[in-house]
């Protein structure tokens, strides 16, 4: 009878609970348990980044190569030999790239000495002048007081050496982990992927496998675009500061074109540089130029590139990629700003279409390619040849 009047009792308290207060509090503790988790998980990528961030590499590298791969392999080139010719053609462009800007600043560095001493010398003119009126010996007194914080705070230079040593060695080991990373996941995508899947319920799998090839063909889209947005902005810059006839023009486009990859901040530091850049060894008119050049280029990239190919690779709203790579570089730096927009693509495709996964069927690749689709069978796991997958087969020792 007590128990009974108990439940009565608190079946009536509960009902006397306004049915928007009921939801509200359902909802909050399923939010806070939501955040908690992404809490988490961001406190895990950070302890374990010296590994997160070569696999978050290796799987760019992938999404990057992998569609070459899949025509060469359309071609009947062995699966090996096309991942290898890939792998060595990218490695190639990107030595040619820093051999270029080495070879360049080396040639071009008596210029950029003779125009520097010249730059230093228009700046001290333009102190003497008004509004700034700042004398030579006044001038002296603020470079000597610069030297003496250097000197003061050497310890703190020599550390911050040491540092940046440590850090080449993580970027050593690094490469290693995003090299092998690369190679695995080229081979064999699809057998990493099923595996992931299978750490889950199989009610799941339908809306997991649906959310992996969205969220491939999502992150290929977006890699192969970018790379397009990024000559566009390395090339256009580059030739407006060849043009203004600035030194160092290729070191320019090159670091136009590397920071391209990071969106909206890139485009800003970048074309921050090339301004300064020009003001320094050409003055303000050439600085004026290099600007018009850099609206225009990012003009041409936001009305024309972007609405045609970034539209359709990146479903994400312009306000959210600039908070997400705000809030990247808080957390990570660089290499958060760089995975920033990526995520955000891809956990959008694969968000998507994992609530619409009971719609339609997970689609099926008749050619079973790991470089196409995730999580498709592999050479080494799929069915012998002329066995129907669906068929299910015979148990072992039946006649």
């Amino acid at each position: 009878m007590n128990d009974a009047g108990r439940g009565t009792e608190g079946r009536g308290e509960a009902t006397t609970l306004p049915r928007g207060v009921r939801v509200a509090s359902e909802w909050a503790w399923r939010l806070l348990v939501v955040v908690a988790l992404a809490g988490v998980a961001i406190y895990l990528i950070v302890v374990f980044q010296d590994i997160v961030v070569p696999l978050l590499v290796a799987i760019l590298i992938c999404a990057l190569v992998a569609p070459t791969v899949g025509a060469l392999r359309a071609r009947h080139w062995p699966k090996w030999l096309a991942i290898m010719v890939c792998l060595v053609a990218l490695a190639v462009i990107v030595g040619g790239l820093v051999l270029l800007v080495v070879w360049q600043v080396r040639v071009g560095l008596p210029q950029v000495e003779k125009e520097s001493t010249a730059a230093y010398q228009r700046v001290r003119d333009a102190l003497r002048q008004p509004p700034f009126s700042i004398t030579d010996h006044q001038l002296s007194g603020y470079l000597a007081k610069a030297g003496a914080f250097v000197q003061k705070d050497a310890a703190s230079i020599l550390g911050g050496v040491l540092k940046v040593g440590t850090a080449t060695g993580h970027v050593l080991a690094g490469s290693l982990v995003a090299l092998f990373a690369t190679i695995f996941m080229l081979i064999d995508g699809a057998g990493i992927w099923r595996w992931v899947v299978r750490l889950f319920p199989k009610s799941a799998a339908p809306g997991l496998d649906a959310a992996g090839s969205a969220g491939w063909r999502t992150l290929t889209s977006f890699v192969r675009v970018q790379i397009i947005v990024a000559l566009v902005n390395g090339v256009g810059i580059g030739l407006v500061a060849f043009f203004l006839g600035l030194p160092l023009a290729v070191p320019i486009a090159v670091i136009v074109l590397l920071a391209s990859f990071i969106p909206v901040i890139g485009a800003i530091v970048s074309g921050v540089v090339a301004v300064a850049v020009a003001l320094v060894f050409g003055g303000p008119v050439q600085a004026l130029v290099m600007l018009a050049g850099v609206l225009g280029v990012h003009l041409l990239e936001a009305h024309v590139l972007q609405p045609l190919l970034v539209g359709g690779a990146v479903k994400v709203h312009p306000l959210a990629v600039v908070v997400g790579v705000a809030a990247g570089t808080g957390l990570a730096g660089v290499p958060g700003a760089l995975f920033a927009v990526p995520f955000l693509a891809a956990a959008n495709s694969m968000i998507t279409a994992m609530l619409h996964s009971h719609e339609r069927p997970a689609p099926v690749d008749p050619h079973g390619d790991t470089e196409s689709a995730p999580h498709h069978e592999s050479e080494v796991t799929a069915p012998p040849d002329g066995l129907d997958p669906d068929t299910p087969r015979r148990a072992e020792g039946e006649d």
